[in-house]
């Protein structure tokens, strides 16, 4: 029988999340008894709502401090539950903003906005499966 998270059962796109680092989540819990993968994505849900709305703000006041400490958290954690797309945006974020190059963001910043709903949509349906 499927796994909650498997993309299979969810319909969801393979591309966003990644299915091998899912994996590896499912690893520490092999059974599912501990729930492992369901707290891991629940935190994940909640720290990535929060993010988004804390990057938006810097983002519409340039402060390319704030950009990248945010970015650089959003970008770790995503790699972990397989939002390897938006991990790869905040990469590119933290680089724009450690640079300085504010005026380079916004493009960057809307992407990863867009992409970080795309996951957003994804986590909730492994959740809700």
């Amino acid at each position: 029988m499927p796994s909650p998270s498997d993309p299979a059962r969810t319909g969801l796109s393979p591309s966003v999340l990644d299915e091998t680092a899912l994996g590896k989540l499912r690893e520490l819990d092999p059974e599912g008894r501990a729930g492992i993968v369901a707290r891991v994505l629940r935190t994940y849900e909640t720290s990535l709502l929060r993010t988004l709305a804390s990057l938006a703000d810097a983002g519409q006041a340039a402060d390319v401090t704030e950009v990248r400490r945010h970015a650089h958290t959003l970008k770790s954690s995503s790699a972990s539950v397989g939002a390897l797309a938006l991990s790869a945006l905040c990469a590119q974020a933290e680089a724009l903003a450690r640079e300085a190059r504010a005026s380079e963001l916004p493009p960057v910043l809307q992407a990863l906005q867009e992409e970080g709903h795309r996951v957003m949509a994804a986590v909730q349906a492994m959740l809700a499966a």
